[in-house]
């Protein structure tokens, strides 16, 4: 008995695509050739999404998984395979959509609620499998719904809770479920809608204004803010302007407050009553006309030298019933000066400040705009001097002066000059600093400086300062005569010079050793010095030179020369005397021992 599976294949009637609810089977067909008509035992199973949904035994060559009544949670991919006498084969995967969903159920935990309380919403659908996605609504009548998303992945219902807000009256919930499928989305149908009945705990608070919202300023003004409650417990009355609470009360329906009414007091207030999560507002504008204008302060000066006099006037425009008082603004807190329209007094430098005066007529007082009064003294004699204190500058180094008054009210105007050209203008308190970058060798003087203020009295102006310039010492040489050679006991002079540097230059005499040795030191008027070094001897035999220094601070080394310490003409005979002297006397020896040896 020989057989073969030519093909296993799955298909669905009446279609792929069935609607929610309507009966449709998953058919299994295995093609099986054989060389003889002989019985043949099939194994089938189905699977749906990879999980086994159905599975038997047929000699047939074709089975039906039979589904009554499709549902979505049937949606999926579909394949099949069929065992025989150890020979299996697969079928080709197929994706059955059952479409629609069924029609969820919306529960709610009370049909009655107070304002600020919440209302629980349950959302079933009965015959779907998770993963969803659950869509509640609340609806209030002109208005739109408001919406709430709840996906679960693992349960087929859902709940959310709604806060009940002011002003809801009678509400209406329902929800609606989707599900992904391979082309999207999926929504099933709206739930039932289920009716909500909401009861106030309190109504809206009433505000009222005795005797109205329009009242002069020094009027006295009265609000009163009300409510109706069903229960007292943990009510809290509020009354407030802008943000500012001027008023509260708790436990209470009824609420006064009072005040003496002013400019400022014109604006917005609020009564609000808050009851656990609700809260209640009415709001009210209240005008306040004004009884008299601020008053307006006038100075005879606001710039003036010190022992001078001031006078302080102040007015209100239309309106002269009035107190007036004049102070002085401080930052420890207002100093009255005078209880008067008009304060004269003769100003020194400690009355330079801010001043306002104030008006008050029926409890109401108001204040005038600041006016600022600048007392001053005059500058003293400034001083200019050089910031490092020496009145000397290196040549192409930079000069920093210091122009500096001891008297004087800031701000005080600096200037400076070299020569009689302006260099720079400074403002500062009581000193400026100048840096001139620009030294030339005829810079050696004429630098002064200004000071001037506020003051009536001008400027005032330094003492001239003379600068000296101090030229570096540039090439230094050393020379000496006689030069190379020199006999011994003789005298040498040293003459060491510089092309360039200011007066007094300090010249060094040295001889290289293992070590520096100095030899002799001067200070000169002059760019030139000679050293007489006398009596020379073999040991002063070496290399010397010299360094130049003046008041720059800046070392300057000649070459070096070299000086050989020789023998004296007449040294040198007495030496070869003495050696002629010795070669006779050893020839005569000589010349004994061989006549002596020969007559032997």
């Amino acid at each position: 008995q020989v057989f073969t599976f030519n093909r296993v294949e799955i298909r669905v009637q009446p279609s792929v695509k069935v609607k929610n609810g309507a009966p449709m089977s998953i058919i299994c067909h295995a093609d099986i050739s054989k060389n003889t008509d002989f019985q043949l035992k099939h194994n089938f199973t189905i699977f749906k999404d990879g999980k086994l949904v159905f599975m038997t035994v047929s000699e047939r060559e074709d089975v039906r998984y039979e589904i009554p009544v499709a549902k979505s949670s049937d949606t999926g991919d579909y394949e099949c395979t069929v065992k025989a006498d150890g020979k299996l084969r697969f079928s080709n995967s197929i994706y059955v959509w059952v479409a629609g969903m069924t029609k969820p159920i919306l529960t709610a935990d009370k049909k009655e609620v107070l304002e600020g309380e919440v209302v629980k919403l349950r959302c079933e659908l009965p015959e779907e499998v998770p993963p969803l996605e659950f869509f509640f609504r609340k609806i209030k009548t002109n208005s739109a719904p408001k919406e709430k998303r709840v996906p679960e992945r693992n349960q087929n219902f859902s709940e959310v809770e709604y806060y009940v807000e002011e002003g809801d009256n009678i509400l209406q919930f329902d929800c609606f479920g989707k599900r992904q499928v391979r082309s999207g989305w999926e929504s099933s149908q709206h739930s039932n809608k289920t009716l909500v009945t909401v009861k106030e705990p309190f109504v809206k608070p009433t505000l009222i204004t005795r005797p109205s919202s329009n009242v002069t300023e020094g009027d006295k003004i009265e609000f009163e803010c009300s409510t109706v409650v069903a229960q007292m417990r943990d009510i809290e009355v509020i009354f407030q302007k802008d943000r500012k609470i001027l008023k509260s009360v708790r436990d209470k329906k009824f609420l006064k407050y009072s005040t003496i009414a002013t400019q400022e007091d014109s604006g917005e207030y609020l009564c609000k009553v808050e009851q656990g999560a609700v809260s209640k507002t009415t709001k009210l504008n209240v005008s306040v006309s004004e009884l008299f204008p601020k008053p307006t302060l006038l100075a005879s000066m606001t710039k003036l030298d010190e022992n001078k006099d001031l006078i302080l006037s102040c007015s209100i425009n239309g309106f002269l019933k009035a107190n007036f008082s004049i102070v002085q603004k401080s930052s420890r807190g207002d100093i009255l000066l005078k209880n008067s329209r008009v304060l004269a007094i003769k100003v020194n430098v400690n009355d330079t400040g801010s001043y306002t005066c104030k008006a008050e007529v029926k409890g109401i007082v108001k204040e005038s705009k600041p006016v600022r009064i600048n007392v001053y003294a005059p500058v003293s004699k400034p001083t200019l001097s050089v910031v490092n204190g020496s009145p000397e500058v290196v040549l192409g180094k930079p000069l920093q002066l210091i122009c500096h008054s001891v008297m004087g009210t800031p701000p005080i105007t600096f200037t400076f000059y070299k020569g009689d050209e302006i260099k720079k203008n400074v403002t500062n308190d009581t000193y400026a600093t100048f840096l001139d970058e620009d030294i030339g060798l005829n810079d050696n003087g004429g630098y002064k400086c200004d000071a001037r203020n506020n003051h009536s009295s001008g400027v005032k102006t330094s003492d001239i300062l003379n600068v000296t310039v101090i030229v570096p010492i540039r090439d230094a040489s050393l020379g000496s005569v006689p030069y190379g050679e020199v006999e011994v006991g003789s005298d040498t002079a040293f003459l060491c010079s510089v092309k360039e540097g200011s007066w007094p230059i300090d010249f060094k005499f040295f001889k290289k050793t293992d070590h520096e040795v100095l030899l002799h030191e001067v200070r000169e008027y002059s760019d030139r010095t000679v050293w007489h070094k006398k009596t020379m001897k073999r040991k002063d035999t070496g290399t010397y030179y010299c360094v130049a220094s003046n008041r720059a601070s800046v070392n300057v080394r000649s070459h070096p020369i070299t000086i050989s310490v020789i023998l004296a003409a007449w040294q040198k005979g007495v030496i070869a005397a003495f050696a002629l002297t010795a070669m006779a006397g050893a020839g005569a020896v000589a010349l004994w021992w061989f006549l002596r040896k020969k007559k032997k």
